[in-house]
């Protein structure tokens, strides 16, 4: 019981302090933190001595984690096919 109150305690702590640090949405969060859900708990699942449900939340700890500090950037082509995105100041930064 203890080692789940640490776990909880590590998804509440990376949530809460990584999401709004990068300014990911929170529907990209969700995602990140389902899908890392789902592979903890199939990782739990065949791992011996891994419960399906402690799987699920170093899961979802770690996929809301690397959502988080994942960078996104839309890319974008002018008019010579060449890519570029949108820096904060609404600048092109062209990909080399």
């Amino acid at each position: 019981m203890k080692h789940k109150g640490i776990i909880a305690g590590a998804i509440g702590l990376s949530l809460g302090l990584a999401g709004p640090a990068y300014a990911q949405n929170t529907e990209q969060m969700l995602k990140g933190t389902a899908i890392g859900a789902g592979a903890g708990a199939l990782v739990g699942a065949v791992v011996p001595g891994v419960s399906t449900g402690n799987g699920a939340l170093i899961g979802a700890a770690g996929g809301a984690a690397y959502t988080a500090l994942k960078k996104n950037k839309r890319y974008y082509r002018d008019s010579r096919g060449r890519q570029y995105y949108l820096n904060k100041d609404g600048q092109r930064v062209y990909r080399r």
